[in-house]
């Protein structure tokens, strides 16, 4: 992951594209450099880490408290926006100072600085909306309310579509280290929750409902995510402690395959007292093979004849 290939787009966007605004979204706010998914699983994953953060970085009492507000939804984006603009390079400094040990910024700065890009292009976006917004309400001619709010509908689609794509990736941050766009995800989240718990604003719910919207977010975005964390780790070896260009351990060598038929040695020992049952009754130490069992004297020079009843002597 040291160094990003490939253009931002991947070349994917045309001119009848600008009349899609998700098209365009997909195309700007997950660029070509971002890396594909390692697993099915860990995606949908993901996918439920959106939902929950979008909970708690907008507020679900932004639809209870007083019916809905387009402008403070806004507001509240671009409050999370700013949020994140300070938060994001903190946390990833943080790591950056955990991974000291096992490389240097210098090998990932590619990826760094895509990520800080993407981040400060979303912020762009959601603050030209909120511009939008506000200029078409106190707009009072009817040419004007219609110019700006066609554009402001275009804006609106393409960063609510933007919204979650970085949601998904937190602004390419996968291309450094897999782990950290979970683990941004969390720090976020909790982020938005503590004020309100401090401060115990609850938004004119009450008690019960509050701690429910207040807390019910960060902690699913937490299990989800160190759910995720966890299969990046047992199935892929990707720790989050580790430096993005840490390379994973080699694998032993294979031990040899014993012959067919015969019982199991380890290889690194051996027998050295020969097989304990050999074929044919042989003694296990004895140096060469030995006769089966002999009937007759043990002493006898040469084979005798058998016992002849009429001529006992040889006549």
């Amino acid at each position: 992951m040291a160094r990003t290939r490939g253009s931002w787009t991947g070349g994917t966007l045309t001119a009848r594209s600008l009349l899609k605004p998700q098209d365009v979204a997909r195309a700007v706010f997950h660029p070509a450099w971002i890396p594909q998914p390692l697993d099915p699983s860990v995606e949908r994953l993901k996918r439920f880490r959106v939902i929950a953060g979008a909970v708690a970085s907008l507020g679900v009492f932004t639809f209870i408290e007083g019916g809905f507000d387009f402008t403070e939804l806004l507001e509240n984006a671009m409050t999370a926006s700013v949020v994140l603009l300070f938060l994001t390079p903190l946390t990833v400094g943080a790591m950056l100072w955990v991974w000291r040990r096992g490389g240097t910024v210098r090998q990932v700065r590619v990826p760094l600085l895509n990520s800080l890009k993407l981040l400060l292009l979303f912020v762009g976006c959601v603050a030209a909306l909120l511009v939008l917004v506000r200029t078409t309400n106190a707009a009072g001619s009817m040419v004007m309310i219609l110019t700006v709010g066609l554009t402001m509908m275009w804006m609106l689609i393409f960063t609510a579509y933007g919204a979650v794509r970085v949601s998904g990736n937190f602004f390419g941050t996968a291309a450094v280290h897999r782990c950290l766009p979970p683990l941004l995800a969390v720090v976020t989240s909790w982020l938005m929750a503590i004020p309100d718990l401090v401060t115990g604003d609850l938004h004119g719910l009450s008690l019960t409902l509050g701690i429910v919207f207040i807390l019910g977010a960060p902690v699913t975005v937490t299990a989800i995510a160190l759910l995720e964390m966890g299969r990046l780790k047992r199935r892929y070896g990707i720790r989050l402690k580790a430096h993005p260009v840490t390379p994973a351990p080699a694998p032993g060598p294979v031990p040899p395959m014993p012959p067919a038929g015969a019982p199991y040695l380890p290889p690194q020992q051996g027998n050295p007292y020969g097989h304990p049952y050999a074929p044919g009754g042989q003694h296990p130490y004895a140096p060469h093979p030995q006769p089966p069992y002999n009937p007759r004297h043990p002493y006898a020079p040469h084979p005798q004849p058998p016992y002849n009843r009429q001529a006992p002597y040889g006549g």
